[in-house]
């Protein structure tokens, strides 16, 4: 989507100026609406939830999607980039708009800053949405955790366009949600790439007897491959003591994207369920 178009899409962005960074977000919906925050993956950006907007803003929801700093508009990413920051950055956000209770839903390593911050601030969480990520809360087993460290250094070594190419096919399964990743990635150089997986590979913290006390929906694509998240998903489900979990069909790791038809039926009703619009 080009620029202007997704200006017409969105509205205009608003800027919060934060440790070096140029942060932009997005804020579309009734003003008395219950807040949806909105966090994206790794190397992608707010559009990643152009699929979402109109479903959430129709049922009365008020949708905040942002820039990661670093990921699409907001610049430069800085060197110090970490879950924690990143969480910082998105708080500061919020206690700008003033509210103070919100609804989060996080793809991938927006699952992981959604987490995060639900582990920070429990009192500021109405319920967590998850799209294809993994417990934050818990360090996978050693071998595991091993290679998950040793990813940057192999990437390193990867040329960055056919890096960004492999990327883009393998977190989507349909053509315009492939387009949309490798566009969504070509806004990263191969420096920012490199120090925002860094920032995944050490993000993960164990927290034993740690349980999401919020209603938590955990989705994942039919068709994700990435990682272990289809793999452990159903034993995370299992253990959090408010979950629902559900697989969207015909659909990859941007699951969101790939059926927007499906994950958007099923996060209105966890909504409904959970939220009070008024």
């Amino acid at each position: 989507m080009a620029h202007d178009e997704d200006e017409r899409y969105w509205g205009r962005p608003a800027v919060l100026e934060r440790g070096g960074s140029q942060i932009h977000y997005w804020v579309v919906g009734p003003e008395d609406g219950p807040l949806v925050v909105c966090t994206h993956g790794a190397t992608m950006d707010h559009r990643l939830f152009d699929p979402q907007l109109e479903a959430l803003v129709d049922a009365g929801y008020r949708v905040l999607a942002w820039d990661i700093r670093g990921h699409g508009i907001s610049k430069p990413l800085g060197t110090d980039f970490t879950v924690p920051l990143v969480v910082d950055d998105l708080m500061a956000i919020i206690d700008r708009l003033g509210d103070e209770e919100f609804v989060l839903v996080g793809q991938s390593f927006g699952g992981y800053v959604s987490q995060e911050l639900l582990f920070r601030y429990p009192e500021r969480v109405t319920a967590l949405g998850i799209i294809g990520s993994t417990d934050l809360l818990t360090v996978p087993p050693r071998l595991e955790y091993l290679a998950l460290r040793l990813t940057p250094f192999l990437f390193r070594l990867w040329p960055a366009d056919h890096l960004r190419k492999v990327i883009a096919e393998n977190t989507a399964e349909t053509p315009a949600a492939k387009r949309y990743a490798y566009n969504a990635t070509c806004q990263l150089s191969k420096r920012e790439f490199l120090t925002v997986w860094k920032a995944v590979a050490v993000c993960h913290h164990a927290e034993p007897g740690y349980r999401i006390r919020r209603p938590f929906l955990l989705t994942h694509g039919e068709h994700d491959g990435t990682g272990t998240i289809a793999r452990d998903a159903p034993a995370w489900a299992e253990r959090e003591p408010d979950c629902r979990y559900e697989v969207i069909p015909d659909a990859g790791h941007n699951a969101n994207q790939d059926n927007p038809d499906a994950f958007n039926e099923i996060l209105l009703e966890f909504l409904e369920d959970v939220v009070e619009t008024g």
